[in-house]
């Protein structure tokens, strides 16, 4: 406590003392449109990768596919459609936070995301974030952190867009996104809709994916109004529902079944003037579910988990480049269900961050935070990064951090097996990394090196025989990584060459072994032409072996095809069909044990525009 203290005295003195200086007004209009700021601002040292709107358009089923084949997240997917974890630079999937609007929303329950259960269709920007983020986003921002944006655009204009789609297994999606604005509203509306029958054959048997349909139901509201030129209201909401059938295994038959439901909703005010910046969101999250070991039967288990959260920003500008923001939050969480008894959660952090651009070309930023959490200590974090362009085509980015994750509920109430004298995990790492940019290239080299220690894992008790969680492990991680666009016009043509390579070595420095579904090597390219209303282009992803419990699991080889053609590409009206070929190869592969993915298919798509 004494040093929470100390730290928002420093604060409360720095704050009142800041300078008159005019922030430039286009600065100050990003951080009223953007609510996720923070990437924005205070990330000049990191990788980040923001993926375009042709991008996610090849991708469209969950934002699982888009990262597959687009960055340098290995995904481990119990069966196409199923729960899909991450693994970021060889971290687990609690140690990679998934960010809305500038909001942490990996699960108070188990820790993690599962990416099969967000669809990209109703966001303007998807970006990846790589290096620890655990003093701007929380807990468990690790690994990395995956930004989901809706952007709001206060200009006149009113767009439609509806979707159609069929593919194999009886694959069906309807999505429908209506964007409008004006100078003093701004808003969008998005419905989408997914449901496949997934029976798939497994390659080299006569046997097919039983028990795996699913169906998903994604509704997105969000609204913006301007009170004054210094003044901005912003509303955020979304629901999305989840039905899924759990596939069987190689060796198991399964009739399980899942069903999910997330509810997110934000008010933001943001107010500028020539002194500060200040914006205050309160945010609502609920997360339930509810498990069915037969789906053909009533009985299941249920949890849910309930987030009320208020945090406020101040951003002052204490000399011309000389930034100081002050961050404070307060959450309050609730949970209930069949395997815990009612657990309840205060928790109040405070950061400081410290934005200095000394000389035109070098600027670095300073972060330190300390949460104040009702049941159990949680450590003092900090960062600080900087980008430095050495000469005009090359920048020289550097970032250090510690990072944390917080026990969940799942680890510390789970009846029976929960542990509440668990530690947070903690996390110090170091990325350095190059970037060039020509007038069609952009090359980005990383190195990394991340050191966790008190790694909770679940194990099995030998005193009662239930499964319990225990800070056990120690994990180191260190790789490179390169990401390299070209793009080129020769009149009417036009070619975009996307390329990402990842290698990473991932250990167990107590037992000496790799960290199991690690793969050391990951390749993805894609090439795209177009000529006028045509396109047309070819993914590849190459996934090396992995580690798992007393085996390895072999690399493969998968390919993706698709072509493109806009009717009455000159009219305000545009008809967009679209033809995907998936695993093109035929190749038999599996992300986890003992469960194949989807042999060769296909995708046809109608998007109409007004």
């Amino acid at each position: 406590m004494r040093q929470l203290s100390f730290i928002l005295l420093m604060l409360s003195f720095l704050g009142i003392g800041h300078s008159q200086s005019i922030s430039d007004s286009i600065q100050q209009l990003d951080e009223v449109v953007l609510s996720d700021f923070k990437l924005k601002r205070y990330a000049n040292g990191y990788k980040v990768t923001v993926l375009s709107d042709s991008v996610l358009r090849k991708n469209q089923a969950s934002l699982t596919d888009v990262l597959r084949f687009n960055s340098n997240i290995y995904f481990k997917e119990n069966g196409f459609g199923m729960v899909s974890s991450p693994s970021f630079r060889g971290t687990n999937a609690s140690q990679t936070a998934v960010v809305w609007n500038g909001i942490n929303i990996n699960s108070q329950l188990n820790g993690q995301a599962d990416f099969n259960t967000i669809s990209t269709s109703n966001y303007d920007n998807v970006s990846i974030r790589s290096g620890g983020g655990s003093v701007q986003y929380g807990s468990g921002a690790i690994g990395g952190t995956v930004h989901l944006s809706n952007e709001l655009d206060f200009s006149p204009h009113l767009n439609h867009q509806l979707q159609l789609a069929y593919g194999s297994f009886e694959t069906k999606r309807l999505a429908y996104r209506t964007a409008f604005g004006s100078e003093k509203w701004s808003g969008s509306v998005g419905v989408g809709y997914l449901n496949s029958d997934n029976d798939y054959r497994f390659l080299g048997t006569d046997r097919r994916n039983e028990n795996a349909a699913f169906d998903n139901l994604d509704i997105s509201l969000n609204l913006g109004y301007t009170l004054s030129k210094k003044d901005v209201v912003k509303a955020f909401h979304q629901n999305f529902r989840s039905d899924r059938e759990l596939s069987e295994t190689l060796l198991a038959p399964s009739k399980s079944k899942l069903e999910n439901e997330d509810y997110r909703t934000m008010l933001e005010w943001s107010h500028i003037s020539n002194r500060f910046t200040s914006s205050i969101k309160a945010v609502h999250l609920k997360e339930s579910f509810r498990y069915f070991e037969n789906k053909d039967l009533i009985h299941f288990s249920k949890g849910q988990a309930t987030t009320w959260l208020l945090k406020h920003h101040f951003k002052t500008d204490i000399l011309k480049r000389l930034t100081l923001s002050v961050i404070t939050d307060y959450s309050y969480v609730t949970a209930e269900g069949d395997s815990f008894s009612n657990p309840k959660r205060n928790a109040f952090s405070a950061t400081a961050i410290v934005s200095h651009r000394p000389i035109r070309h070098l600027q670095y930023n300073i972060n330190v935070r300390k949460d104040v959490i009702s049941d159990f200590e949680s450590p003092l974090v900090f960062s600080a990064d900087m980008s430095y362009s050495i000469f005009k085509p090359y920048t020289l980015k550097l970032n250090a951090s510690k990072n944390f994750r917080v026990p969940t509920f799942n680890d510390l109430y789970w009846n029976p097996g929960g542990n509440l004298d668990l530690k947070p995990e903690e996390s110090f790492q170091v990325d350095l990394g190059h970037e060039l940019r020509f007038k069609n290239i952009l090359a980005k080299f990383n190195s990394f090196y991340i050191e966790t220690t008190d790694l909770i894992e679940w194990q099995p008790n030998n005193m009662n025989g239930y499964w319990s969680p225990v800070n056990v492990a120690n994990a180191r991680h260190y790789g490179l990584e390169s990401e390299m666009q070209v793009s080129r016009s020769i009149v009417s043509h036009q070619f975009l060459l996307l390329a990402n390579y990842t290698f990473t070595k991932a250990e167990d420095v107590d037992q000496d072994q790799p960290l199991f579904y690690v793969p050391e090597h990951k390749v993805t390219a894609s090439l795209s032409y177009s000529y006028k209303a045509f396109t047309m282009f070819y993914q590849h992803l190459y996934n090396g072996e992995v580690t798992i419990i007393g085996d390895t699991l072999d690399g493969f080889d998968v390919g993706n095809i698709g072509l493109s053609y806009t009717f009455n590409n000159k009219n305000k009206v545009q008809y967009i069909a679209n033809l995907r070929i998936n695993n093109v190869y035929n190749s038999y592969y599996e992300n986890v044990a003992l469960r194949p993915m989807p042999n060769r298919n296909f995708n046809f798509n109608m998007t109409l525009k007004f």
